[in-house]
């Protein structure tokens, strides 16, 4: 990347050291900031940087409020006293006391030393003339070359799904700075207005049509959408309070002169930076004689389109374009939100990945939002006017790099002279004082609209009224279109489509055209009978059929769903009609077209309705196979409880007679344990008792054999009982488990008879089918589908 010779470094003194001063071109990625009051020789320094980079192939985009940064255009390779004599002031050489010819033949000696005293001459001058362009533009007047801001705004060519960002961002732009002009300060997030403006664009654009000023005042009052968000357009944004703002924007294009607004050079970023054979442009969009709210309008939307280019491009590290503003003031303030305010931002957040750079001037950094200082890599800091503009760049740059000696910095800021500038980079290793280089454009200061007139007389376009903002003539045939309508059969319904109908896409309507070509409409009725299913169902079918064939072809249709809205009874203010291509002034048309539409639909026309002949079911006509699949599963599953409540019902009584034997079985095991755990007792006794008699001398031997045999009848009573519970739990538990298995079968069954179902095809007899509307519906087209 090539470096900017800037001027030169100079010493303590503030002598220059003979030294060149470079400045790498890539450094400017990352966006610089020059502060400097008037008289400081910020404007020059700005204008070095510009033909810096166009002698690099650098393109330029210049947004000139004061009116200076015209001089760019001032370049006279010959250094001549004839070529600096249209552009010197009289006023000036009076003040001298010299004539105006002495005071040019002195200043292009004083330029001519100027430049050698920095090395340069004639040659370099040339060199420069030849390898870059200037263009001073000049929108809303034709002093300059007029740009075409508003006249038609031509969808950019992104894509839609991918760029939604950068194309909103741009709409945002434009709708923000649209209503500034007409004293509307709109957020775009709770504005009404801004929303619906956004969205009318966007429509628009989305369809790849182009939108003009008349179209969109059309729309605000008939948008061609139904809803905003939820709510209907009416309900969001009332007719009445949208025809105060068409009043309004009408009110500004009928201004006198603003017609020229809308005519000269699109607004287009490749065309304004590089000409025909690739050479590089510097792109001079003067603003002075432009009002504050007319300015942001202007700065919004040509920095909105550059974001849109921009971020269309793939990424470089190296200077690719150079976006520079002289005066920056009101711009990007530190707390209000002008329209411009987001783009510059915008740039300055972003650009850099793109090898898009913005240089920002101002007389004192007060004027700046600290979002833009703090995204600056480099500052030249000129003469500052107070104590306090001092101070701000001192912290900032103090913020920037912890290493700033603060006092050293605030010092060498105040020593400084006129055309000396304290160069911070943050890539360099330290700040560095320099004067700036002899400029090669001659630094005439300011040009009026007629010294603009003068200099650009060759480049702008020969005067012409502006063409009307509408959509392109359609190519006629057989004949011309006009304003009357056709002839159209007697008795047959006339209408126009409305472009808010949800479905004027799918038939390739134009909603900014004029132009209209004839198609028709139709809606039939067809009556669907099936006696099995209980079925008498009438089902409409609506179509547009365009352009009107001849022959009518009934398979031609496209489907849609129309209502009394989509079809307006009269034509639109300039309406033009084209022929039509259908003999539609012949009721034998419409009759035949009736009889092939009933007979094409008799044959074609089926319902699908579905049947479960193991339940005994039909569906109904607006119900779906998963919908009747899942009420033939309630269905089912219903008739599998009835089913099983009755199976229940039969096991219950055995369950509960098992039940009851296992209940006296275990009343019978608890009596027999009873009995046992009582004999045992008994026998301890007679136990005890026998040692007792053994040690007195007595035996009782008769008394121990009974006990024994009373113990085991009650062990044997405790062995049946506790067999017979088992037994009946046993019993029980092969009841429950038969049951669970049938219970199972029968679920089983039900499942698989909701499963069983077939689709039955109705459909329909001759006389079953009614054509109730056929008529003619005026669609409009672009150019390029018609003819």
């Amino acid at each position: 990347m090539p470096d900017f010779f800037l001027g030169g470094p100079v010493d303590d003194a503030g002598e220059r050291t003979g030294e060149r001063l470079s400045y790498d071109a890539a450094h400017l990625t990352t966006h610089g900031v020059i502060v400097g009051m008037t008289g400081s020789g910020k404007t020059g320094l700005g204008m070095i940087f510009l033909e810096e980079a166009l002698r690099a192939g650098i393109p330029t985009l210049v947004l000139d409020p004061k009116g200076d940064m015209t001089n760019l255009a001032l370049r006279f390779p010959e250094l001549r006293p004839e070529d600096f004599l249209p552009w010197i002031d009289p006023a000036e050489a009076s003040a001298k006391g010299t004539t105006v010819a002495d005071l040019a033949a002195s200043t292009a000696e004083r330029w001519r030393e100027g430049l050698a005293s920095w090395g340069l001459s004639s040659t370099d001058v040339a060199t420069f003339v030849e390898g870059a362009d200037v263009t001073i533009y000049t929108p809303g007047s034709r002093a300059g070359v007029p740009l075409d801001i508003v006249g038609r705004l031509d969808p950019p060519d992104l894509d839609w799904e991918r760029d939604t960002e950068t194309l909103r961002d741009e709409i945002e732009g434009f709708a923000s700075g649209l209503l500034g002009l007409i004293g509307i300060e709109a957020d775009p997030i709770t504005s009404r207005e801004h929303i619906l403006i956004s969205n009318l664009l966007e429509h628009a654009w989305r369809r790849g049509t182009a939108l003009d000023m008349e179209t969109l005042l059309r729309w605000i009052q008939e948008p061609p959408f139904r809803k905003l968000g939820v709510f209907e357009v009416d309900e969001f944004f009332p007719a009445k309070e949208r025809l105060a703002l068409a009043m309004a924007l009408n009110g500004l294009l009928a201004a006198p002169g603003f017609e020229v607004w809308m005519e000269g050079t699109p607004l287009d970023v490749p065309s304004l930076l590089w000409d025909e054979a690739g050479r590089p442009r510097a792109a001079v969009i003067y603003l002075a004689h432009l009002s504050d709210e007319e300015r942001q309008f202007v700065v919004t939307l040509v920095l909105s389109r550059l974001i849109t280019w921009m971020r269309s491009q793939p990424g470089t590290d190296e200077l690719r374009v150079l976006t520079y503003m002289d005066e920056v003031f009101g711009f990007v303030p530190p707390t209000a939100a002008p329209p411009a305010k987001k783009p510059i931002l915008t740039l300055l957040k972003q650009a850099r990945a793109f090898g898009v750079g913005m240089l920002l001037a101002t007389q004192n950094p007060v004027d700046l939002d600290y979002k833009a200082m703090s995204n600056a890599g480099t500052w030249a800091i000129g003469r500052l006017q107070t104590e306090r503009d001092k101070l701000r760049i001192v912290e900032a740059l103090a913020s920037a790099r912890g290493d700033v000696d603060v006092d050293e910095l605030a010092e060498r800021i105040s020593g400084l002279g006129k055309r000396r500038f304290l160069l911070h980079d943050v890539r360099a290793a330290a700040p560095r004082v320099f004067t700036t280089r002899w400029a090669m454009s001659f630094l005439r200061g300011p040009l009026t609209r007629d010294q603009i007139s003068t200099l650009m007389a060759d480049r702008r376009p020969a005067s012409a009224p502006p063409e009307p903002a509408t959509s392109a003539a359609v190519p006629a045939r057989d004949g011309d279109e006009g304003s009357e309508m056709p002839p159209i059969a007697a008795g047959t319904p006339v209408h126009h489509l409305d472009p808010a109908a949800p479905w004027a896409d799918l038939v390739g309507a134009d909603p900014v055209s004029r132009t209209y070509e004839a198609g028709i409409y139709a809606r039939v009725l067809a009556h669907y009978d099936e006696r099995r299913a209980g079925l008498a169902h009438d089902e409409e079918w609506e179509a547009i059929f365009f352009p009107a064939p001849e022959p009518f072809d009934p398979a031609g249709g496209i489907e849609v769903d129309y209502d009394a809205r989509d079809l307006r009874a009269s034509a639109p203010e300039g309406a033009r009609h084209l022929p039509p291509r259908a003999p539609l002034e012949a009721a034998s048309y419409f009759r035949d077209a009736r009889r092939a539409l009933a007979d094409h639909v008799a044959r074609t026309g089926e319902l699908t309705i579905y049947r479960n002949r193991e339940l005994g079911l039909w569906s109904r006509p607006d119900e779906d196979r998963d919908a009747f699949e899942a009420r033939c599963r309630r269905v089912a599953d219903e008739r599998a409880d009835e089913a099983l409540a009755t199976l229940r019902d039969r096991y219950e009584e055995r369950i509960r007679r098992i039940r009851r034997r296992i209940a006296e079985a275990d009343r019978k095991l608890t009596r027999a344990q009873e009995e046992l755990d009582a004999v045992e007792r008994e026998a301890l006794m007679d136990q005890a008792s026998a040692v007792v008699g053994m040690l007195l001398g007595r035996r009782n031997r008769r008394s121990l054999t009974a006990a024994t045999r009373r113990r085991r009848s009650a062990e044997r009573r405790v062995d049946r009982a506790a067999e017979r519970a088992s037994d009946a739990r046993e019993e029980l538990a092969e009841l429950e488990e038969e049951l669970a298995d049938d219970v199972a079968e029968i679920t089983e069954e039900w499942t698989a008879k909701a499963g069983e179902i077939e689709a039955v095809e109705v459909g329909l007899e001759r006389d079953d089918v009614r054509v109730v509307e056929l008529g003619v519906v005026w669609i409009p087209v672009p150019a390029e589908n018609a003819g």
